[in-house]
């Protein structure tokens, strides 16, 4: 077994593409800040779309949520359509419904070599009290044209091989894919069609001095000069924009993965290779990885993990769903962070005419991150073209600092309510 904290997709992962350090000055008509699926998404569109790009990262693309996370490909938000019809309009909404497509199209258009599945996806239900919003919000998708259908107790106990489960939904517009192979394939392809990117190239400050930004790069190695500046740094917001860092809350999620299944094993376990999310309060959401392992995450402490043993309760948790796993050791184990918003929908701002900043995706990013991107990118190369959001103010949360400490003993109270109703 290994000692360390490495994750299976930076043991099954492609080469990181070549990245260097800027130097000098250098000018662009869009400066991105952050090198993750929103940032490099809409990089590429940028690029593409004939504007000059760069794009920095303060260590690699893909180092935060977008090369650590589950890899499932889920359409929607948070909420249901309805509600987005209601808050956004039906624009929001049907863009919503898209971003999983959006995703698979953009992977098939540049040949990104990620093990794109378009799988499916259940939302399983660990009660049966759960039932019931859970066909609401089928139906309210089913209404709207997707592929969806409710799920009984046999039919996603067959595609699962947990017992745990009593009921859920599939909707069939989703999938998976390999998170850090497609980050450092997006970042390729943003390469390819002319952006620049540079990392390790942490921002040390930027100022806006007669319409133009200027992001001083490291220890005043760099400095680049542009027309319109992208933030899209989402959960590892630091102190370079204080009020957006604080308008948010970073949420660590763990996951660990076993040693590979045996082909009988993996015969009824999850057999249709479909990834599952649980409606649980703190929720846990499982699948087949490479090699043929067995993962599971679902949110940890608040803290960085400083050894394996605060990967306890997701052990346990994936111990519940199967529990003859018990005899099959776990060879990985990590975290990253993501970021929620205190309504669950993304935002989007724009504080001054020549700066958008995209956060806040609720653990739904790969799908969402990707799409939004996209449209912003299409945004800049036209103004007229509308964004599936509207722009929002920034509002730090009220004594942003303790809401970490809130969140730790809210997560540890849902915790036990989970417990205590299974």
């Amino acid at each position: 077994m290994k000692d360390d904290l490495t994750s299976l997709w930076e043991a099954t992962a492609s080469d990181a593409p070549e990245t260097a350090q800027p130097e000098g000055d250098h000018v662009c008509d869009v400066m991105i800040i952050g090198g993750g699926f929103t940032g490099m998404s809409c990089a590429l569109q940028l690029a593409k779309g004939g504007a000059s790009v760069i794009l920095v990262d303060a260590v690699r693309p893909g180092f935060g949520a977008s090369g650590r996370n589950g890899g499932q490909v889920i359409p929607g938000l948070k909420h249901d359509p309805d509600k987005i019809d209601k808050l956004y309009g039906e624009y929001s909404t049907e863009f919503a419904g898209k971003t999983a497509e959006t995703t698979f199209n953009l992977i098939k258009e540049h040949d990104i070599d990620c093990d794109p599945t378009p799988s499916g996806w259940i939302q399983g239900s660990v009660k049966r009290d759960h039932l019931g919003w859970l066909e609401t919000r089928m139906r309210e998708w089913q209404s709207r044209g997707a592929d969806v259908k409710m799920l009984d107790t046999a039919e996603v106990q067959a595609m699962t091989g947990s017992e745990r489960l009593v009921g859920g939904w599939l909707d069939n517009r989703a999938g998976q894919l390999h998170p850090l192979k497609y980050i450092r394939g997006l970042t390729r392809a943003a390469q390819s069609a002319g952006c620049q990117v540079f990392a390790p190239a942490p921002v040390k400050r930027v100022k806006n001095i007669s319409g133009k930004w200027h992001a001083e790069i490291g220890a005043g190695v760099a400095t680049i000069k542009s027309d319109h500046l992208v933030v899209a740094t989402n959960a590892y917001s630091g102190d370079l924009f204080p009020k957006l860092r604080k308008s948010l809350i970073p949420v660590n999620s763990f996951q660990v993965a076993t040693a590979p299944l045996s082909e009988e094993q993996l015969a009824t376990t999850l057999p249709t290779k479909t990834p599952v999310s649980d409606t649980r309060r703190i929720g846990n959401y499982f699948r087949i990885g490479p090699g043929g392992r067995l993962m599971l995450g679902g949110r940890g402490t608040f803290e960085d993990p400083k050894d394996r043993s605060g990967f306890r309760e997701i052990i346990s948790e994936l111990h519940t769903y199967y529990p003859w796993v018990k005899s099959v050791p776990l060879e990985f184990y990590w975290s990253g962070r993501l970021a929620m918003t205190y309504d669950h929908f993304p935002h989007i701002h724009r504080p001054v005419e020549n700066m958008t900043m995209a956060v806040g995706y609720n653990g739904r990013g790969v799908a969402l991150s990707t799409s939004l991107g996209k449209a912003i990118a299409a945004n800049l190369l036209a103004t007229d073209t509308p964004l599936p959001l509207r722009f929002r103010d920034i509002k730090p949360l009220y004594a942003h600092d303790l809401h970490r400490a809130y969140a730790t003993i809210a997560i540890w109270y849902y915790r036990l309510r989970d417990h205590l109703e299974s």
